[in-house]
């Protein structure tokens, strides 16, 4: 009577209930796979490390006693499609049970329930274990009421007893210390080296290749930094509250051309494949703050990220899916420039962003947002268009945790259930938070002439063009009445928008 257990590849988490017991009539099953790499365009660092996760992670297992069918990329029987490779499977192990992890992404949860309702044997879907809520939690907490990440945050704080007093206030008296977390980065604490381990793989590369897998970016594959396996991960960890942490929130929104990470943790891949849980990372934090080693400024902004942030969207995805990587609230439809896929532009600041996302396959949240994101909402990008690029592009990028942060908080294309008010800015924004504009070949004081900085003319033009959706808004009247007060200099701004839109390529 074997049973078969589908994992898939970001459901590599090894303190899962699964793995309590070793029974040889269970066979886990894990498949590379094409349906999963081309679903959309992705980096090669990020088919080279989820692939070597995987394999590291069978071997784990194996090493554990239990039983693990493997299909990698090549394999001949290969079908490189998951339910023609579960077929065979069960043909193979004469399977009379099947069993499953819920996955993250609608696609995948609505290809295995359909699949499932077609197998004449018995099919079980189990908890993945890893979040702190269930998917439906989020919604049942705010019911037809708006969605406020503040509230839900304080609701996780007290519901976990994280950074709470035994009456569950918050400690330090206050619950948010984001007004303490928005500095410029001048240099001063030094960027703290990477001590991340590279790891060679080369072979892995030219598997893929030889495969046909299609992909774009630096592969990086003779030194790749991502974990391999839970212990990388929990080095990275350690890693990141001793030297990193202690200046994470002061810091956190900050940029700067010669300094790619700061004090960002980078440990979002690893966590979104479940080499470590929210807790151990939040806990990790909170224990840091215990002992004196962080300020609680500090702690809390990474805190609200995880326990806040991370587990609102995935709890928003879930209530807003299928369908919703369709919604496009204004109507963009100006397809990616190409030099979205090369850096080539010569606004410093997306230069910088978009190589810097292009070479190591991760740009933190400012950059994403406020930098890449904010361009493509004020320029009137497809927002499907940039959610295939970001889906694809970052290493951390899975469905969950993707579309919501690129369709409703970058593009407002929800139109406002996410996001209070659109995230976009002109140069003023870039100028406080990084060196860039020193660097560009644009003048951030400028709005209409040929060498003014893209982003102003966008920016009044965006608020412009879509009065009538955003001027009742309330967190957006002081825009409103600026705009007013441009009225004289407007069909010279709103010229040199138009202009910027019709030649994106030679920006």
């Amino acid at each position: 009577m074997t049973t078969l257990r589908l994992l898939l590849g970001d459901q590599l988490h090894d303190g899962h209930s699964w793995f309590a017991d070793v029974d040889d009539r269970v066979v886990y099953v894990m498949m590379e796979m094409r349906q999963e790499t081309d679903y959309v365009l992705h980096h090669a660092q990020k088919v080279i490390a989820v692939f070597a996760a995987m394999r590291a992670f069978a071997d784990r297992l194996r090493a554990r006693g239990h039983r693990v069918h493997y299909l990698r990329i090549g394999d001949r029987r290969n079908t490189q499609d998951l339910e023609g490779n579960l077929r065979a499977l069960f043909a193979f192990h004469l399977a009379r049970r099947f069993e499953y992890q819920a996955p993250d992404e609608w696609r995948l949860d609505d290809q295995l329930d359909r699949f499932a309702r077609t197998l004449p044997i018995p099919v079980q879907r189990v908890d993945t274990e890893h979040f702190l809520c269930a998917r439906e939690d989020a919604q049942t907490f705010f019911g037809e009421g708006r969605w406020l990440l503040e509230r839900f945050y304080r609701w996780m704080r007290q519901r976990h007893r994280v950074l709470v007093d035994a009456r569950g206030r918050p400690v330090g008296g206050r619950w948010n210390y984001d007004e303490e977390n928005r500095s410029a980065w001048k240099g001063v604490p030094p960027e703290p080296p990477d001590a991340r381990v590279r790891h060679d793989h080369t072979a892995l590369w030219q598997e893929i290749r030889a495969a046909g897998v299609r992909t774009f970016g630096e592969p990086c594959a003779a030194r790749l930094p991502w974990p391999r396996d839970r212990d990388e991960a929990l080095a990275d960890l350690r890693d990141f509250v001793a030297n990193r942490l202690p200046f994470f929130g002061t810091f956190q929104d900050a940029m700067h051309g010669d300094a790619t990470r700061l004090f960002h943790s980078l440990l979002s891949f690893a966590l979104n494949v479940k080499l470590l849980s929210p807790r151990e990372v939040i806990d990790a934090a909170v224990q840091a703050f215990a002992d004196g080693r962080v300020g609680i400024a500090a702690c809390e902004g990474f805190v609200r990220q995880i326990l806040g942030w991370r587990e609102y969207v995935r709890g928003y995805y879930w209530s807003v899916m299928p369908g919703y990587a369709d919604r496009n609230a204004f109507g963009h439809a100006t397809p990616l420039p190409a030099w979205f896929w090369t850096g080539d532009t010569r606004m410093q600041c997306l230069r910088s962003s978009l190589r810097q996302s292009l070479d190591h396959a991760h740009a933190h949240h400012i950059q994403r947002l406020m930098v890449i994101g904010n361009f493509a909402l004020l320029a009137g990008i497809d927002p499907h268009a940039l959610h295939q690029w970001y889906l694809g592009v970052y290493i951390d990028a899975f469905e969950w945790v993707e579309l919501p942060n690129t369709l409703g908080l970058s593009q407002y294309a929800d139109g406002g259930r996410l996001a209070s008010k659109p995230y976009v800015s002109s140069s003023g924004y870039m100028h406080r938070m990084s060196d860039y504009c020193g660097r560009c070949a644009y003048d951030r004081r400028k709005h209409s002439t040929a060498d003014a900085c893209p982003f102003n003319a966008l920016y009044w033009d965006f608020f412009a063009r879509h009065r009538a959706a955003l001027a009742a808004n309330p967190r957006l009247r002081p825009t409103y009445r600026q705009l007013d007060h441009k009225q004289p200099d407007m069909p010279a701004i709103r010229a040199r928008a138009a202009d910027l839109v019709a030649r994106l390529e030679d920006l």
